[in-house]
């Protein structure tokens, strides 16, 4: 077969698949790359070469799993955030551009602190921290992860992409010993249980240590500013990713956890997805 007929052999059977119809085209183009070795742009201008027969056969077999529900970036076995890679797989969240707002949010909280300390609480992947650790390489960076399926990612990430920060495999509800903080970051899990039953099927292999919330999807946001307040300097500040519809709830209880200067930042959707507020 050539490169043109492997492809569209795999593009006619994913059209008929309604769940995946609508992102099946740039998904499977990253597939096509990744074992094929040949771009999107690139297929028009050699589509008549000769498949390697061995490597379609592995690309037919993840276009199969894909079909089946498996997310992109776990097939690939890697994505990009912040402009870095990361590895992933299953047992570790995904991360996605959403996510990228709380790096801003981040970056902008230490404009003017030098040196700054920094914890990333429900670390993941690391790829908050490590973005962070990359725009500020005077930081000292913690990164905090529970699960032992995610922590190795965690420790492979930071070395994949040399960067200075600190692994903790710990539990965030239970504060380690900490230098005094600049700034507490966290993407926690938020997703209220109602929601949990209504997910796309990619999401549903990603773990649900990383997505449950607890009943309303508030549990870390009830828990994390009181516990971290203590650890926070004088004018430090925490900064909480939120779902798409509890900004408003967190900036409440940021506030009645004794923080001011509550602020809010979109993300490129226009949705409301960081809350920051201030230590006084």
């Amino acid at each position: 077969m050539t490169l043109q007929q492997v492809y569209k052999k795999a593009y006619d059977k994913l059209q008929q698949n309604a769940q995946v119809q609508e992102t099946c085209a740039f998904d499977l183009s990253c597939l096509f790359e990744h074992m094929l070795g040949v771009s999107r742009y690139r297929l028009p201008l050699i589509g008549n070469q000769e498949a390697d027969e061995a490597k379609a056969r592995v690309f037919f077999s993840l276009c199969k799993r894909y079909e089946a529900g498996e997310p992109l970036q776990y097939l690939i076995g890697e994505w990009e955030f912040y402009g870095l890679p990361f590895s992933v797989g299953e047992g570790v969240l995904i991360p996605r551009p959403d996510t990228e707002t709380l790096v801003e949010t981040a970056l902008a909280l230490l404009k003017d602190v030098k040196r700054p300390v920094v914890a990333d609480l429900c670390s993941g992947s690391g790829c908050v921290a490590i973005a962070i650790a990359h725009e500020r390489p005077d930081a000292q960076v913690f990164a905090l992860e529970l699960s032992d399926a995610a922590f190795p990612y965690l420790i492979g990430n930071i070395s994949r992409n040399h960067a200075k920060v600190t692994a903790l495999h710990h539990d965030v509800r239970t504060p380690p010993a900490l230098p005094a903080l600049d700034l507490v970051v966290s993407n926690p899990p938020y997703i209220p249980r109602e929601e949990m039953d209504t997910l796309q099927i990619q999401v549903t292999h990603e773990p649900e240590m990383a997505l449950f919330g607890g009943e309303d999807g508030y549990d870390f946001y009830r828990e994390l500013p009181k516990l971290y307040l203590p650890l926070l300097k004088k004018d430090g500040a925490i900064a909480f990713e939120v779902g798409y519809n509890q900004a408003q709830t967190v900036k409440q209880l940021l506030l009645s956890s004794g923080y001011t200067d509550i602020n809010t930042q979109k993300d490129l959707a226009g949705i409301v997805r960081v809350v920051s507020g201030r230590k006084l």
